[in-house]
Formats: C-alpha cells, structure tokens, sequence
C-alpha cells in the first residue's frame, strides 16, 4: 500500500510538472531603425527573466521550466540586423537560456502575448537601441524584413527669406512586422500593401516643388501608435496621412474611407496632454504647456485641437473627392473617430481606408501596383487642393500664392505648358483658378503662383 501511494504521487508531481512545462517552438525577427522585435512562439505562459551583459553587448534571456527545438533565424536577416547571433542551450533543473549577441547597447524590454486566430502564447523581446551607434547601410531586398536604413533625404528647397521652407507631409503606412493588419480572402496582408501605396505617395509628394514627404514605416516592422505620433511631432509635419485598408465579414463590403479625428477622441487626448504638461516638453503649436497655469493650458490645447479637427475635416473632403474618381467610397462623407495615430493636437491628421481587402475584387485592386498608383495620385490631388487653399505661413507655396502673376492665354497653350514655363505643378495651377478639366480658352486669365518664369 505504502508503495503504491509512492507511485500515486509521484506521477501526479511529475504530470504536473509536465503539464507546467513551456516549449518554445520559433522564433521571428523584425528590425527597425530605431529598434529590433523579437518574437518567440511559446506553448504557454513562459516565466521569464532578462538582463544585460556588456564587452561585448549581449541580452540574456532565461525561462523557467522550458525547453526548446533548435532556433534558428535567415542568414540575411542577421546580416542587415543589429543581432550578431542568437544562442540557446538547456540549464539545470530544466531552465533554458537564450543568448543575443548585438552590435549595440541596448534597452530591453519584455511582455507576454496571449493567444490569437493566428498564433500561441508568445514572447516578445523589444530591444531599443541606447547607445550613439549609427545604424548601417543595409540593401533593400524583397525577402527581409529588415528596415532599410538610408542616408538623409536631400531637401529641395532651403528654408530662408528668400526662397520659404518645403511643407512637410507625414505618410503613416498602418500595422506592420508582428501586426500584419487585416487579411485579404487570398491571404494579401494589408501592412504590406499599405507601405506599397505609402512609397508611390512619397515619391509623388517629393515630386512637387515646395513639398517633401516623410515616412513613419519604410519597412516591415512594428512601430505603436504612440511612437507614430511622436515620430509625426518630430518631423514637423503640417499634415498627416495614415494609409489603411478596411475589412468585414461580408465580403461584398467595398470603397474607401476617410477619417479625422471626433470631439471625444479630442476630449480624452486633452485629459491626457493635461496630467502630463508638468512633466513634459511637448509643444502645443510652438506653445510650452509647462509654464501655463491649468485653465490657460486647457484654453491653448483646445484651441489647437479645434482648429487641427476643422483643418482635417477640409483636407479629409478634399481627399474623399478625389477618391471618388478612382472608385467607390464606402461612405459619401469623411468619418470622425477616436484613433490614437489622429490625436496629435497640432498637425491635421487624417486616416484613409483606401479599398476593403476582405472583398476579392479590391484585395486584387490593391495588390495592383497600377491601381496603387492611382490612389496615391488621388490623395496627392486632395493635398495639393488642401495647400493650395492654405499654404502654411513661411512655406515656399505661401510664398508664391503672395506672389501672383496674372497670365493671358494665347491661342495653343495647353495647362501643362504654362504650368512648365512657370515651373508649378499642374495640380496648384488648376486648384489656384479653380478650373475643374484641362480646356482653355483663348484670352481666359490664369492667376500663377510662382517664383519666377523661365522668359
């Protein structure tokens, strides 16, 4: 009897050890410009624990009652990443230990995610880097998920009396590296034709003279919603467009979207520049809230919000319209939400659903590059609209709509001619004078905003 109850508790120690047991099945990498996410797939909830080594850089990474099938990550990813190696190996009493080795020093940070439709438990690592290492040059590849780091842009014009400063246009690719967004009915994944339309759209925003553009996401890595605002407020944006595709159950479900942000999402994101001006530097429109008593903080913080939303809504209708052209739209007037990414109390910010890539004949749209195209040029035509109506004090546009030289049209000219000898796009040309198509007639008078002509 005694022999038997021996055995009876040992096996139910044992089942539950076994039963506690954690296996880590994978491992997937993604590296950002500023940072390296590491995501480990994890047969439950891993106890972990994780510190720093130095000379050289390593973060070691230690889970209790685990064990683990060999891990392994490409070569090329490796190459073009801050992690030099990844080393793992058993330790007593059926720990396991993972070892990165970095180029770098560090800020580790950990959480564990719970399980979704797509994946387990996971582990994930977030390195962000703390030290002054540059971040090397690295070829763009379609096989890495590596962030392609690149020189600085060359600005087209220089800000000073003479010649104004380039409007700056912030284009936010949504989702990204872990986060792949909403899923086509062929498995398209949105982060990635996001960042598709977010690259024709720069390229076509650097294209016009006095704009340049910057982008929040130039690759596949995760980067949160807070950080994106951040990165929008550092770049000096006057405008913001976050780039997204919609999705529903009903596959039927079609058109684009335009959204700005709603008075409650205005509210919450007041109360919390509000707790925390004390303690922070952030700017409201070039305004320290950290010098103001309460009552002037909140006056300032709502009136830059109010004139940001009103701002938006103008641009949001400018872009919506042109969206119209290219397809149909979901709803017949821009939208207003809560979205953490549209809450920058001082830049105009807009998001554009731009098709429903859960609806077949969209999904297949949006992996067009051709159909791309004409989106971006759609939303550029409602930014030009937008700027031409408002140029930012001090910015070369600004400065040519102050400058206005009245043309007669002779007999031959065509829009995009004048618009050549006068070196404006075509685009501002159209939406100075208001003209809604490309005839003219002999003798009209066109109002150009420009520098100077070419005679």
């Amino acid at each position: 009897m005694r022999r038997l109850l021996t055995i009876l508790v040992f096996t139910l120690v044992t089942g539950q050890l076994y039963a506690q047991s954690v296996r880590v099945d994978g491992v997937r990498m993604w590296q950002a410009p500023d940072s390296l996410r590491m995501v480990f797939d994890v047969s439950g909830r891993a106890q972990h624990k994780m510190f720093l080594l130095s000379n050289p850089d390593r973060v070691v990474i230690d889970l209790k009652n685990t064990s683990a099938k060999k891990l392994q990550l490409p070569k090329q990813q490796l190459q073009n990443s801050w992690l030099k190696g990844l080393r793992s190996a058993r330790r007593n009493q059926g720990d396991f230990r993972m070892v990165l080795d970095l180029d770098r020093r560090v800020t580790p940070s950990s959480f564990i995610l719970k399980p979704n439709e797509r994946y387990g438990h996971r582990l994930v690592v977030d390195l962000k880097s703390s030290g002054s290492n540059t971040i090397k040059k690295i070829p763009t590849t379609p096989s890495t998920n590596a962030a392609v780091s690149k020189p600085p842009e060359k600005i087209k014009s220089v800000e000073d009396k003479n010649t104004g400063r380039d409007i700056v246009v912030a284009i936010d690719a949504g989702h990204g590296g872990e986060d792949p967004g909403a899923t086509g009915y062929r498995g398209t994944y949105e982060k990635h034709v996001v960042l598709q339309i977010a690259r024709k759209l720069k390229k076509q925003v650097d294209s016009q003279p006095g704009m340049r553009a910057v982008l929040i996401r130039d690759g596949d890595y995760y980067v949160s919603l807070r950080d994106r605002m951040r990165k929008v407020r550092e770049s000096k944006a006057d405008l913001m467009i976050s780039i997204h595709a919609d999705a529903f159950k009903n596959t039927r479900a079609r058109g684009s979207s335009v959204f700005a942000l709603s008075q409650a999402g205005a509210t919450s994101e007041a109360a919390r520049w509000l707790a925390e001006s004390e303690n922070s530097a952030d700017l409201i429109g070039g305004v320290s809230l950290d010098d103001k008593d309460e009552v002037l903080a909140s006056v300032l913080l709502d009136l830059s919000q109010t004139a940001s939303i009103e701002a938006s809504l103008e641009v949001g209708n400018a872009v919506l319209g042109q969206l119209k052209r290219v397809g149909k739209v979901h709803k017949r007037r821009v939208e207003q939400a809560g979205f953490v990414v549209l809450k920058s109390p001082d830049v105009p910010s807009i998001l554009v659903e731009t098709a429903f890539i859960s609806n077949p004949t969209e999904e297949r749209n949006l992996k067009s590059s051709a159909h791309q195209r004409k989106l971006a040029s759609a939303i550029m035509k409602g930014i030009n609209r937008y700027f031409t109506r408002n140029p930012p004090p001090g910015t070369l546009l600004a400065m040519r709509q102050g400058r206005k030289h009245a043309h007669v049209i002779q007999s031959g000219e065509t829009l995009s001619s004048i618009a050549r000898h006068y070196k404006v796009s075509t685009d501002v040309l159209r939406n100075s004078n208001e003209i809604p198509h490309d005839r003219l007639r002999a003798g009209q008078v066109l109002q150009i905003p420009q520098l100077g002509s070419t005679s």
